[in-house]
């Protein structure tokens, strides 16, 4: 092979390798919508007539859909919007509060509760997406194996309760095939539409915008539902921004310009011929694309395809929640690392039972994908108009675009995700509710968190003794000291933390050398190794340290704090003892009706918080933890 450079060479094939990997993590979601988009246009009571001016306008606006919200939106544009390297919606709401503020920007505390929102839209589409994709893939077998269709609703399942059982043993090396199946499977896709759109050439007229708005305009009184079937191709558009942190722009851009969306546009070219020919085939236009004989591999192929798709969303579940917790929105949560060698690959318990017994009984509640078209579509329309409304503040702060040119740009993005939104708006009384319903608790249990931390912290400062106080006992002579380093936890104040008064007042020693320790999260996905660690000597022993990791990062502290403090301090993390607070909460007699539920709610969520020790890394053997009741 000819190169033009030493790094080309290197390059080139680093570049082909990333690609093939994101096709097959980056792409399930939107690569499974042609099992079920194309026919949602035509199907129930509120399907547009079946003829083939309406099949090539319907094919034409999820190509032009594709284009716009895909294409040039999300690969062009908000893809430019990495947080150093990381995207989704909470790293988005990141970068704009780390930005200086100009006038024209929103609220940082409103760009937090738009992405906050964001985020719990994207949990309820994380389990709607498994349920739909492979529900809508084993129904292949209505049309290869007819004899086995009243076993689909077990078969789904089984496929669900196997998919979501080895989701603890990790998808490291799971993940290496998901590429070249992926790959097949797009490929596949192009191929049944080409074979079509050989006999119905004429169908190639859906490449022009005229033929989908003239279908709009014809069809008016299905405009909206129509609308909403065709937001059933893009919805995979979100996860593309979200994945960013582990692919980059490039192989994105190279996987959907080259294999995706050529596969996508020529299958629901395909299906609009096929229809053209075959009307009745609305039952099933994807798999009656196939010859018979292909039919039953074709099922097969789509039900990997549909698994690969929900393991996309359940690893960006897993994610989110890491991220969340990590910027303080959630409470700690049980989190295994999978992979000795990527930090970013991470299991979690909790998320991984609440998303597995939320997509069986979708499929046992809704049993066909049909019906699960009505609640899907709802969230990531409106996830997707907070992204753009996001996008505002972010051109204007980190691009520095002038208002007018954000807001034009804003305004184009708002008409179309406006559009799908009303779109799906019909929804919500038909099933749409349940994602919103879902997506609205998870948003109050952030809110509440974050409130009852802000007032844990004001409870905990109001009589909080001033360090200076401590240092001046020490400088007496009054507290006797044991050899040895203890971490006491601290808040952001400079203030003794309760652990160690509750240590005074029981033990009435103190370890000769003690570091307070705060640990913040930046708005940044990663922290820079330079500014990683604050050390102040506050004297007698007593040395206050600040630990700031990224919200990507693993918090380990026994690594950051041995890397980082001074040697004189002789800090050897299987040696310290690590005293943390263990708080029980009570509710005061003069808070209100609100204020009780929020504050049992959190306090609820405090109990059920994973342990410290683990999510900071620290040597079990070591901790030693001082309760307290405090009355909030």
């Amino acid at each position: 092979m000819t190169t033009t450079s030493d790094g080309h060479s290197h390059r080139s094939p680093a570049l082909a390798a990333a690609t093939l990997a994101a096709l097959g993590i980056v792409f399930g979601d939107i690569g499974t919508s042609p099992l079920y988009a194309f026919r949602a246009c035509f199907s129930g009571s509120h399907g547009a007539p079946i003829h083939p001016e309406n099949l090539i306008g319907a094919a034409s606006l999820i190509v032009w859909s594709l284009i716009l919200v895909v294409s040039l939106k999300y690969l062009f544009i908000i893809l430019r919007l990495d947080n150093k390297g990381e995207g989704g919606i909470l790293a988005l709401s990141a970068l704009i509060r780390a930005c200086k503020r100009r006038a024209g920007m929103i609220e940082p505390k409103f760009v937090l509760l738009l992405g906050l929102a964001g985020a719990a839209l994207i949990y309820a589409d994380g389990m709607l997406t498994p349920a739909i994709s492979v529900l809508s893939a084993v129904e292949g077998l209505s049309v290869s194996a007819p004899v086995v269709e009243h076993w689909i609703i077990p078969i789904c399942v089984g496929i669900l309760v196997a998919l979501f059982s080895i989701q603890r043993h990790g998808t490291g090396k799971v993940g290496v095939i998901f590429g070249p199946i992926v790959m097949v499977w797009f490929g596949t896709l192009g191929a049944l539409g080409i074979a079509k759109l050989i006999h119905n050439p004429e169908v190639l007229k859906a490449i022009s915008p005229h033929a989908g708005f003239m279908f709009l305009i014809h069809e008016w009184e299905h405009a909206f539902p129509l609308l909403a079937s065709v937001f059933l191709a893009v919805t995979g558009g979100e996860a593309l921004y979200a994945d960013l942190g582990h692919f980059g722009v490039k192989p994105i851009r190279m996987a959907w310009f080259t294999v995706v969306f050529p596969g996508l546009a020529l299958n629901y070219l395909g299906q609009a011929a096929l229809l053209i020919e075959d009307p009745s085939a609305i039952r099933a236009p994807f798999f009656l694309l196939a010859p018979e004989f292909l039919r039953f591999p074709l099922t097969i192929l789509a039900t990997l395809a549909a698994v690969i798709a929900s393991q996309a969303l359940i690893s960006g579940a897993y994610s989110l929640t890491g991220q969340a917790v990590q910027l303080g929105v959630l409470p700690r949560v049980k989190i295994r690392y999978t992979s000795e060698h990527s930090a970013g690959q991470i299991y979690v318990p909790s998320v991984n039972h609440l998303l597995a017994v939320a997509c069986i009984l979708l499929v046992l509640a809704f049993k066909t994908s049909s019906a699960l078209e009505a609640a899907y579509g709802i969230a990531i329309a409106l996830t997707m108009t907070i992204t753009s409304m996001l996008f505002y503040s972010a051109a204007i702060s980190a691009w520095g675009w002038s208002k007018l040119k954000a807001g034009l740009l804003t305004a184009a993005f708002l008409t179309v995700d406006g559009a799908f939104l009303a779109a799906n708006a019909h929804k919500i009384i038909e099933g749409g509710w349940l994602p919103l319903v879902v997506g609205g608790i998870i948003f109050a249990l952030m809110i509440t968190w974050m409130w009852g931390r802000e007032r844990l912290y004001r409870r905990l400062t109001k009589d909080a003794l001033p360090i200076d106080g401590l240092l001046t006992e020490l400088k007496r002579g009054h507290i006797h000291r044991v050899s040895g380093t203890a971490v006491y936890m601290s808040g952001r104040g400079n203030t003794v933390p309760t652990a160690l008064l509750h240590n005074l007042k029981h033990n009435q020693v103190l370890h000769e050398r003690v570091v307070l320790l705060h640990v913040q999260t930046l708005d940044q996905p990663h922290a820079n190794p330079c500014e990683s660690i604050e050390h102040s000597d506050q004297g007698e022993g007593i040395h206050r340290v600040t630990l700031s990791f990224g919200f990507a990062d693993t918090p380990d502290v026994p690594v950051a704090l041995k890397a980082g403090l001074p040697e004189e301090i002789k800090f050897h993390p299987g040696k310290a003892t690590y005293v943390l607070g263990r708080e029980t909460y009570g509710v005061g007699r003069k808070a209100s009706a609100l204020e009780h539920l929020r504050l049992a709610v959190f306090a609820a969520m405090a109990r059920n918080a994973s342990p410290a020790t683990a999510y900071f890394r620290l040597p079990p053997g070591r901790v030693v933890e001082l309760g307290a009741q405090i009355t909030l």
